[in-house]
């Protein structure tokens, strides 16, 4: 058995952040993502809504940035594993094309229904 390195909370926060770090530098699609969750996230507390329609408008809009963080790491591994053009590689990138494709899509019918709602009453 490998020896594994030992982690502790503040190695695996320090992985996180510079993960997180590297996609908002590298990533324009997640630049774009981030930018849309904050103009939508002060929309969405300045509407004349009830404070939990807000939130839920709110937490809807981690949906896409976390679709967008997992395409990326999908692409990274299949760039590792090769810069040349194969059928599974192009699978592999359009099925984390799909997943950011229905966050946005769920995240756009969360709105719609929730602010139906809301001004529904």
């Amino acid at each position: 058995m490998l020896n594994k390195p030992k982690y502790t909370l503040l190695k695996n926060t320090r992985y996180a952040l510079s993960g997180l770090i590297e996609v908002i530098r590298n990533e324009s699609s997640f630049k774009l993502q981030l930018m849309l969750f904050v103009v939508m996230n002060i929309l969405a507390w300045s509407l004349p809504i009830a404070v939990i329609y807000s939130a839920v408008l709110s937490v809807s809009l981690f949906i896409p940035l976390l679709a967008e963080l997992a395409n990326s790491a999908v692409e990274r591994v299949v760039d590792l594993v090769t810069l040349e053009y194969h059928e599974l590689a192009k699978r592999a990138k359009d099925a984390g094309a799909a997943l950011v494709f229905i966050s946005l899509v769920m995240t756009g019918t969360i709105w719609v229904y929730t602010l139906f709602i809301a001004f529904s009453n």
